[in-house]
């Protein structure tokens, strides 16, 4: 088996990135059937036990064809071409993934949603909620209401961005090109093609040239592609820059198809972990019993049945400590809840906290996920 057929058949979580020169014909209306090709390829996936999560390109090129607009557009023309083309988009893909009785949910993330804990925090808990119950999520950039200063611009880092916000263990970024050469195969022919990339080196960065501007259509260049990788890279996800303009495109590159596997040298958990690990500064803490942290030790979530008190004031998806009632920090996390809360479901089991706080909520305060044990 090759490295690529190799990196798909260990992945479980994949996200599939796909380009607006894929999505939309040269008559600015989707391409029904490539549409329907890929959903096919996609429930394959699903079929084999992999989690699939989308991210679209596309609603500005088809929305601008209805506006009768042509490129460049204006922040305002994206945003009112976005309003247009959403809709179109999420029908279009609607009528592919309908043939193989798989359903869609729409999210639009912005800049902010993965860059601001609190947010990063339920947007992942939207997503994960979306694939627990068997629907494809299709993400977008949410291009109506962002502006240049908070916006990605291309959905090759927003596709990055959340396969590290989900531990993805692979990313495929299909697009018009078939993977990093050694310099523009189109303006020079003795490019070589590189096939496995393991690491990030000023040379290698320096093979992705500049954006592909030629077609018109996509945002997103080699530079965007690379700096995509670069970014699962240090979450432990693998990344697949591969072609997708022919029928069938996870088929092809299966079958064979030529792309550049971008290698991780770690895993989503052990990279995770490093996360924590190095960035968290506990803005407060929660003192738990000898029970939770017998539990904490074997690899569960903190449930608020454990919590004996809470030290501080901090907001949910705060950095916190927790400790035991002795004084010894057990680990490390993410809250989910805000330390007013905390105080409130102290001591009572998950089933208890929508009657408590008038609403329902997480089961755990800090999930196994976003857990670190000190040790």
């Amino acid at each position: 088996m090759g490295t690529v057929n190799a990196a798909i058949a260990r992945a479980k979580r994949i996200v599939v990135k796909i380009g607006s020169s894929l999505i939309v014909g040269e008559d600015g209306t989707p391409r029904a059937a490539w549409l329907q090709s890929l959903a096919a390829d996609i429930a394959r996936w699903q079929g084999r036990g992999c989690e699939v999560l989308l991210v679209s390109s596309g609603a500005v090129a088809l929305g601008r064809g209805r506006l009768g607009l042509s490129n460049p557009l204006r922040l305002e023309q994206k945003q009112a071409a976005a309003a247009i083309g959403q809709p179109l988009l999420m029908g279009a893909l609607g009528d592919a993934f309908a043939g193989h009785d798989l359903s869609i949910a729409q999210a639009l993330l912005s800049l902010d949603d993965t860059e601001r804990r609190r947010r990063w925090l339920n947007a992942r808990a939207t997503l994960e909620t979306l694939l627990d119950v068997g629907i494809l999520p299709v993400v977008n950039e949410n291009d109506t209401v962002a502006t240049d200063e908070i916006r990605y611009g291309d959905n090759d880092r927003l596709a990055a961005r959340v396969a590290q916000m989900l531990s993805a263990d692979l990313l495929v970024l299909l697009s018009d090109i078939d993977g990093l050469y050694t310099s523009d195969p189109r303006r020079d022919p003795s490019a070589e093609h590189l096939p496995l990339i393991s690491a990030f080196t000023p040379t290698i960065e320096a093979m992705a040239g500049g954006a592909n501007a030629e077609d018109g259509v996509g945002s997103g260049g080699m530079v965007t592609k690379l700096a995509a990788a670069k970014i699962a890279h240090g979450a432990g996800c693998a990344t697949l820059i591969a072609c997708g303009t022919q029928t069938a495109p996870l088929e092809a590159l299966e079958s064979g198809g030529r792309a550049t596997l971008v290698q991780p040298s770690m895993s989503p958990e052990t990279a995770r972990l490093s996360w924590l690990k190095g960035h968290l500064r506990p803005e407060g803490e929660i003192i738990i019993d000898a029970g939770a942290g017998r539990a904490l030790q074997e690899g569960a979530s903190l449930l608020p049945v454990g919590v004996v008190d809470v030290s501080g004031q901090f907001d949910r998806g705060s950095a916190i400590a927790i400790k035991s009632a002795g004084g010894a920090v057990l680990a490390k996390g993410i809250t989910a809840y805000s330390a007013a809360d905390i105080r409130r479901i102290a001591g009572h089991r998950s089933e208890d906290i929508p009657s408590i706080l008038g609403v329902a909520r997480r089961a755990a305060i800090v999930h196994r996920n976003d857990l670190v044990i000190d040790r």
